[in-house]
């Protein structure tokens, strides 16, 4: 696969799961990637994130396709650091195309017990979820405009930004997502660079798969509230999500803009 060949992609949160599944499959499709991760875990989400050894064999594994790849440690909420961290990239790889705002925590599973637990809970998925996705295009767009070529800006969402859910500061964040896919969206049309939402259900990834987020999920059942796919399948894995990416990153999207894209097996669709 070669849809990709010569471009470049900046992507947040690779150190693992849907972050590192991307920076491979638009590695295998012929790009260049940019990265970064936080590389440190927050207090108000009660499973690991990524470790910079996560990230080096995130490196490791882009390298073992034959494509170059420049991975920092960065923090999205800080936009001055992000700026620098894709101004380097763009330095070593000599352009941008594509970014793909990829990275998000919840706190959805964490039963907070004081008012500063909740808040801090609050500020960090929102400093993250929603303004981390804001600094991701704002660092990536003066980039892809200097090429004069287009390109792709993709959003990761969440079916909790099409729906109601249970995790307010998440899903207030999703929902705020799409806000910023539609605005930018308009405003660099006249550039050819399209800007989408892609919105999955739960992915077989640390966020969904640990204890707490499973205590949770089986609260909001005991509250009446059922979370499940209209397919016959509970988790799907992040390459499912890859594929999306990396159509939308391709000239086969290239008419396919300011849209809201489930990859969600029929999640938001079904009425229970």
């Amino acid at each position: 696969m070669s849809r990709l060949q010569g471009k470049v992609a900046f992507i947040t949160g690779i150190g693992r799961g849907q972050g590192r599944s991307h920076a491979i499959r638009l590695a295998e499709e012929g790009a260049d990637i940019i990265g970064v991760d936080i590389c440190r875990d927050f207090d108000s989400a009660p499973y690991p994130m990524a470790s910079k050894e996560d990230l080096a064999e995130t490196v490791r594994q882009v390298e073992a396709l034959g494509r170059r790849v420049v991975a920092r440690v960065a923090d999205v909420r800080d936009a001055v650091g992000l700026r620098s961290a894709v101004e380097e990239g763009v330095d070593q790889l000599g352009r941008l195309d594509f970014a793909v705002a990829n990275a998000g925590i919840s706190t959805a599973q964490f039963r907070m017990t004081t008012l500063e637990e909740d808040i801090q809970a609050w500020n960090d998925v929102i400093d993250v979820n929603l303004t981390g996705v804001w600094n991701t295009a704002q660092a990536a767009i003066p980039y892809i405009l200097a090429g004069g070529r287009g390109g792709s800006i993709i959003l990761i969402g969440s079916t909790a930004g099409l729906r109601g859910a249970g995790a307010g500061p998440y899903t207030a964040a999703k929902h705020g997502v799409v806000g910023i896919m539609r605005g930018l969206a308009n405003e660099l049309a006249e550039d050819n660079i399209r800007v989408n939402v892609v919105h999955p259900t739960a992915v077989n990834t640390m966020m969904a798969v640990n204890p707490g987020m499973q205590a949770f999920l089986a609260s909001q059942v005991a509250n009446g509230i059922h979370s499940r796919n209209a397919m016959p399948v509970e988790l799907l894995e992040p390459a499912d999500i890859s594929a999306t990416v990396a159509f939308l990153c391709s000239d086969e999207s290239r008419y396919i803009t300011g849209t809201n894209v489930p990859v969600d097996a029929g999640f938001v669709n079904r009425v229970d």
